[in-house]
């Protein structure tokens, strides 16, 4: 019986203390987050977020037994306001609400609409910015029409800023009547506004879709900025081309109806357009690591036999690479910029592809 009584005593301490160590790991992963979250949305202004901060820090150094109370008030009291106050952190966080009427950047200030009748869309609000040297611009949104049943060609573009492993993912479409449209999923900044990809993880951001002409879109990240942009032709179906096109649409009317938040992990530019792929393919498309690691998407293409398989990734980078033949040339039409960014390079359309997009 002994034996029996300390058997039971010991495996209730051994729960007791797995109890200990998960809330201890809880407190310490929410109050990471809850700090990263006051600190980037300041919401009783730099040094009252950051008093709040301190407070919280130390209320959660005292949850952990660091001090030598242990507690404030006793052990159950101080486990039960601290998951009170996180819990009122949650409402206040998942409380804010993305907004459309901001002091924008220009650059994002128009939200794009359509009609449609039939196979035939007219777009507000394409953006054609003519873009100096000296990164100013001269703001020019337009309105185009396209037949759906003109697209003759889709491609990936990826702007790298920021090394090897993350990039701006942009999707163009060739017509076989007009001028190529671009579209991107992009943060929406405010005025003054600069880009954090922590902030981006916690609601700093609004969601934005561009449709853009290449010279405008594309040109800025290639001549203006001096990001490393590549281009690489997808081997898609007419019908799925057309059918991503909509789904582009569609996510048109989404935010127009509604604001949407930007996050850096699970809605960003990369992530949404592979949901709009995955919506329009017959295929099942593998999550992949690369889609995070948004640098590296050409080469999971490139697996699923999307991008031509002729070349293996060491070639395309060569010959996808945007810079070398746009960067000394300050005065392209828009036609001209088009044609250069797709010199060397397959023809997009293939229609009997073997690709699993």
């Amino acid at each position: 019986m002994m034996q029996q009584h300390d058997t039971r005593k010991i495996l209730k301490k051994l729960g007791l203390n797995m109890l200990h160590a998960l809330f201890s790991l809880f407190v310490i992963c929410s109050s990471i987050w809850l700090c990263a979250a006051l600190w980037v949305q300041a919401p009783a202004g730099w040094l009252g977020s950051r008093i709040i901060i301190g407070i919280w820090i130390a209320f959660a150094l005292s949850i952990l037994g660091i001090y030598i109370s242990q507690h404030f008030f006793s052990r159950r009291k101080d486990v039960l306001i601290y998951i009170i106050g996180f819990i009122c952190s949650l409402f206040w966080y998942f409380g804010m609400q993305p907004e459309q009427n901001r002091d924008w950047n220009p650059e994002v200030a128009e939200i794009l609409h359509y009609e449609k009748q039939g196979d035939f869309v007219r777009l507000h609000n394409v953006r054609n910015f003519a873009w100096h040297s000296d990164g100013t611009y001269t703001p020019r949104w337009e309105t185009r029409e396209y037949d759906l049943n003109k697209i003759n060609g889709v491609n990936i573009v990826t702007s790298y800023w920021m090394g090897p492993q993350i990039a701006h993912t942009l999707v163009s479409f060739d017509f076989s009547d007009r001028q190529p449209l671009t579209f991107s999923i992009e943060i929406r900044k405010e005025n003054n506004e600069e880009f954090s990809a922590i902030g981006g993880f916690f609601r700093k951001y609004e969601l934005s879709l561009i449709a853009s002409d290449e010279k405008d879109i594309i040109y800025t990240r290639s001549n203006t900025r001096g990001e490393q942009v590549y281009f690489f032709p997808v081997n898609m179906p007419k019908a799925e081309m057309k059918a991503l096109f909509i789904e582009y649409l569609h996510k048109a009317d989404e935010l127009q109806k509604q604001p949407k938040w930007y996050n850096t992990l699970t809605s960003n530019c990369t992530t949404l357009v592979f949901d709009m792929v995955q919506a329009v393919s017959p295929y099942h498309l593998p999550t992949d690591y690369r889609l995070f690691a948004s640098g590296y998407l050409p080469n999971y293409l490139h697996d699923l036999h999307a991008i031509d398989p002729k070349w293996d990734m060491k070639t395309w980078y060569q010959k996808a690479h945007v810079n070398p033949r746009v960067s000394q040339h300050d005065k392209l039409s828009s036609s001209q910029y088009s044609q250069l960014i797709r010199q060397g390079l397959p023809h997009s359309h293939l229609e009997n592809t073997s690709s699993h997009l």
